[in-house]
């Protein structure tokens, strides 16, 4: 007589405790470990690429300066202008360029922003360059 004859054909049990695990709950057992965690997000900070601050020559200055002045006489009108400027990076060493466009609320010399109707504000110190539209 083979090993398993006497129960071969029995029914399969069921426990009449516990409910039968769903389908879901089987498989989240057997999900895969992560002995590191946050490994995997330091990795992508590690990799991800910030672009370094660009040094304005003196004509460039010259250029960006007067391109203020000219906003400065047209405050009253609010004029509407694209502005790129450099945003630091909190993480990392260096950041991103970003563009703005908007109506200019005012300038203020004294503590270097520039300010949009909208309330946002950027250092002058950080403006790349500024289109008069």
């Amino acid at each position: 007589m083979p090993k398993y004859d006497d129960i071969i054909d029995l029914p399969h049990y069921v426990s009449r405790k516990r409910k039968p695990m769903s389908l879901e709950q089987r498989s989240s057992q057997f999900a895969p470990f992560s002995a590191l965690s946050g490994y995997h997000e330091k990795i992508k900070e590690v990799a991800r690429i910030t672009d370094k601050k660009i040094e304005l020559g003196e004509s460039r200055k010259k250029v960006l300066n007067e391109k203020i002045r000219i906003l400065m006489n047209q405050i009253k009108e609010k004029p509407f202008v694209k502005v790129t400027y450099f945003v630091s990076d909190q993480n990392k060493d260096g950041g991103t360029y970003q563009v703005i466009e908007g109506h200019i609320r005012r300038i203020d010399e004294v503590t270097r922003y520039l300010y949009f109707i909208d309330s946002s504000k950027i250092s002058l110190d950080d403006i790349l360059d500024i289109s008069i539209l």
